[in-house]
């Protein structure tokens, strides 16, 4: 078993007054040769953004990005001329493939909005622009661990890699096992809320752990939990 830990204290983090973000790898004003990436897991953003505010329209290619709020509400506009709300328990996905242009602001004027930003690198490069949004009961993630990001389950919204997310609220004490869909992919695991034992790696809020050469990860909750696990291919051609 291959491990990488990133403790919640040593993240990156930037604070513009509107936004308040966190980067659990290089990005923008951070910067980190350690931390580049994981396998193709390339951004890893636990952003606030203020009443009202948010990132204006910019553009993307060739990326996978997906968007997880964890309070509050998202309002996405983009150049294909998508205008969504996206609400917790809500995951989207944008396949910005030949490029795409798009804003995300809180789409909230009187209160903040926090949300996991993640950008995975494509399988295939130069597709048509893509825009995906579902809603998941949170009760299907009780103590049990639920797909919402898949490039294989029509239940799941789907991505341009052979990428998995999956999300988990486990009451304190349980436990649950995550089998690697193949076996020359890796975990990022992200603790949400509260802590937990990954293969017997202990995970506070917020920490992140990288898992690799393992078929299954057995995961203990140290107190009531939210977490998310991201399995994504380790070998990837940055250039």
């Amino acid at each position: 078993m291959k491990t990488v830990l990133h403790k919640a204290n040593t993240r990156g983090h930037n604070s513009f007054g509107w936004l308040n973000s966190y980067h659990s790898f290089s990005f923008g004003h951070y910067y980190n040769p350690e931390r580049i990436h994981f396998g193709a897991l390339r951004v890893l953003n636990d952003d606030t953004v203020a009443a009202g505010m948010g990132f204006g329209k910019h553009p993307h290619d060739n990326m996978e990005i997906v968007s997880i709020p964890l309070h509050g509400d998202l309002h996405h506009q983009d150049s294909t001329g998508r205008n969504e709300i996206i609400r917790q328990h809500d995951v989207q996905i944008m396949s910005a493939g030949t490029g795409i242009a798009h804003s995300e602001m809180n789409a909230n004027k009187d209160k903040e909005v926090k949300f996991l930003q993640i950008w995975v690198l494509p399988n295939q490069m130069n597709i048509a622009p893509r825009y995906e949004q579902k809603s998941f009961n949170p009760a299907d993630r009780q103590n049990q661990i639920l797909t919402v990001v898949a490039p294989d389950n029509k239940e799941a919204v789907w991505i341009n890699q052979d990428a998995w997310f999956s999300l988990a609220s486990l009451d304190a004490g349980r436990s649950a096992s995550y089998e690697l869909k193949k076996a020359e992919s890796g975990v990022y695991v992200f603790v949400i809320a509260g802590k937990a034992s990954i293969n017997g790696v202990e995970l506070n809020e917020r920490d992140g752990l990288g898992i690799s050469n393992v078929k299954e990860l057995e995961i203990f909750a140290n107190s009531q939990t939210e977490i998310l696990l991201i399995e994504v291919p380790m070998n990837i051609n940055l250039s």
